[in-house]
């Protein structure tokens, strides 16, 4: 695959920033579940964010709130408000995947960068000052009033850009979020970064696959 697109458009949290949710809650409730329950509770609180950008655009606190609510009483933990808080409140202090600056700062001299991210603008932007590259745009549900997986969120992105669905390269970490809606909207290019945190989509989706942000020069022949 060799592609010089228009824009190149990332996923960012766990494509391009370190993401540690899962440490996040697990420093909250230690000590509360056995291990193996504790593994189960992770994943559903990630379930639940899931299920929770599905419906309409809410402020992501209140994501956070209603998704650790929900795990917490299928776990049987009692919830407090003041951790969600604290989980949300940690999102703008994380930084970047190590790969990220360098590999980013060499495409983005050629090619022009957007983020469509899961955030709050009050967020995201120090996120992205900490990426240490120079994006084009950085768009938020905030602002699309949509969360990936929506199209929508992807068609604001799209309508803010003027351009098509193959004029793009979209780059994420996160199939479910990301690869699967792009496919169902028209993205034809779109590259999977796996991290190892999720698996790899397969050959329907007609994707390109790298282990890192050090690979995506190749792809667009830089």
């Amino acid at each position: 695959m060799t592609f010089r697109p228009k824009y190149i458009t990332f996923d960012c949290y766990g494509t391009l920033t370190y993401y540690p949710m899962h440490q996040a809650a697990y420093d909250i409730y230690e000590g509360q579940l056995a291990p193996q329950q504790m593994r189960s509770f992770l994943e559903s609180f990630n379930d639940y964010r899931f299920d929770e950008a599905m419906g309409d655009w809410k402020p992501y606190l209140d994501v956070l709130r209603s998704s650790l609510e929900r795990a917490c009483r299928k776990h049987k933990l009692a919830y407090r408000d003041e951790h969600a808080r604290r989980i949300h409140d940690l999102v703008p202090t994380w930084g970047p995947h190590a790969d990220v600056p360098h590999a980013l700062t060499r495409v983005g001299k050629k090619i022009p960068l957007v983020i469509l991210s899961n955030a709050m603008n009050a967020q995201i932007h120090s996120n992205v000052e900490k990426l240490r590259a120079p994006f084009h745009k950085v768009y938020t549900a905030e602002d699309a009033r949509a969360y990936k997986p929506r199209l929508a969120a992807f068609e604001y992105m799209l309508d803010q850009l003027g351009c098509a669905p193959e004029d793009i390269l979209h780059v994420s970490a996160n199939p479910r979020y990301d690869i699967f809606s792009a496919h169902e909207l028209g993205i034809v290019n779109k590259v999977f970064v796996n991290r190892g945190h999720e698996p790899s989509p397969n050959a329907a989706f007609s994707h390109a696959e790298i282990r890192d942000i050090n690979g995506l020069p190749a792809l667009v022949g830089l």
